[in-house]
């Protein structure tokens, strides 16, 4: 205490306990943890002025109630941080904490629709997917892996963009989704598979991954509007892009031959790509995912081979069902 503090302007820990409400106990807790200061009167009892003890505590007692942590309030306190800047912070930690709840919840009311017969299975599904933004994390390492060869700046617009983010307060439906997304990207073999669908025959021989990630990428910006218009694979101007951007990057020339080296192994049939994009479709709603139009102009390449003969609008005995199709019946089966 200083020589000019005036014994009147000063209280004891009851007469401040009693003037705000708070227990003796909580206004000492206060004071070993710096919260609020004191002084000791001639005898060693705490003293504190009344005005501003008074006020500090009314202040700790408000920002307690709207859930702040001590912490937190002692940096407000000291002047380490505005209370907007506190509240903020609380609100993008409760943000964090309600999403992780909602995910909880969600995985809970899915494994209990689950057919007994089928428990077992969500369980296992759910359980290795429990954090929607690890589950987004993997999925863009996964792309970003298939993608490797080109600088990461130019590849990040294109997989957020086809990445779905895990939703905020998931249905069962879509958390069943989301963990199946993950369970997909996760097999062992799905990186090779997806690679050679990108990528094509003897990636090896491509001179310019980043060209041909620009020219493929300008091909399927147009192929989008043909697929949302339900325009089935065909001949044509996309098709023959897609083919020369895949000669010109390899050194060689759009041929018949070049378009059957083109198809030789390839997994674009391969129902674990149809299932993610389809799955993939269920967050995006109306809008046409880059697998769709991948799989388009696969439809479109195969028709133009072995099937040159056979109209674009009857799908030939044999080959690869084309995409909305394929999309549309993995809808209804969810």
């Amino acid at each position: 205490m200083t020589d000019d503090t005036q014994a009147s302007a000063l209280v004891s820990i009851g007469e401040l306990a009693r003037s705000t409400g708070l227990a003796v106990r909580t206004i000492r807790f206060y004071c070993d943890e710096g919260i609020l200061e004191s002084h000791r009167s001639a005898g060693g009892h705490r003293m504190f002025d009344a005005e501003s003890a008074t006020e500090r505590l009314l202040l700790v007692r408000r920002l307690r109630a709207v859930g702040l942590g001590l912490g937190s309030i002692t940096e407000v306190l000291h002047g380490e941080r505005s209370i907007a800047e506190a509240v903020a912070a609380e609100s993008a930690r409760l943000d964090i904490e309600f999403r992780s709840l909602a995910w909880r919840r969600a995985s809970l009311r899915a494994i209990e629709a689950a057919t007994p017969a089928r428990r077992a299975e969500r369980l296992a599904l759910l359980a290795a997917a429990q954090d929607g933004g690890a589950v987004h994390d993997c999925l863009i390492r996964f792309w970003r892996r298939i993608l490797a060869p080109i600088p990461r700046s130019d590849v990040d617009k294109w997989v957020y963009w086809n990445v779905p983010e895990p939703p905020a307060d998931p249905s069962v439906g879509e958390i069943v989704a989301y963990a199946e997304l993950a369970a997909l990207v996760a097999e062992p073999d799905m990186n090779r598979t997806v690679r050679r669908q990108y990528w094509r025959n003897r990636p090896e021989l491509i001179r310019d991954p980043r060209g041909l990630y620009v020219d493929v990428g300008d091909v399927m910006v147009d192929v989008v509007p043909l697929v949302a218009e339900g325009v089935r694979p065909r001949a044509g101007g996309e098709l023959d892009r897609f083919v020369n951007a895949h000669a010109s990057a390899r050194g060689q020339r759009d041929s018949p031959s070049f378009r059957e080296q083109l198809l030789i192994g390839a997994t674009d049939a391969d129902h674990r790509i149809h299932r993610y994009w389809a799955l993939t479709g269920q967050f995006f709603g109306t809008r046409v995912t880059v697998g769709q139009a991948h799989h388009w102009v696969y439809d479109a390449l195969a028709y133009s081979t072995d099937l040159a003969d056979t109209p674009a609008a009857v799908t030939p005995k044999g080959s690869p069902t084309p995409i909305h199709v394929i999309d549309t019946t993995l809808r209804a089966s969810n």
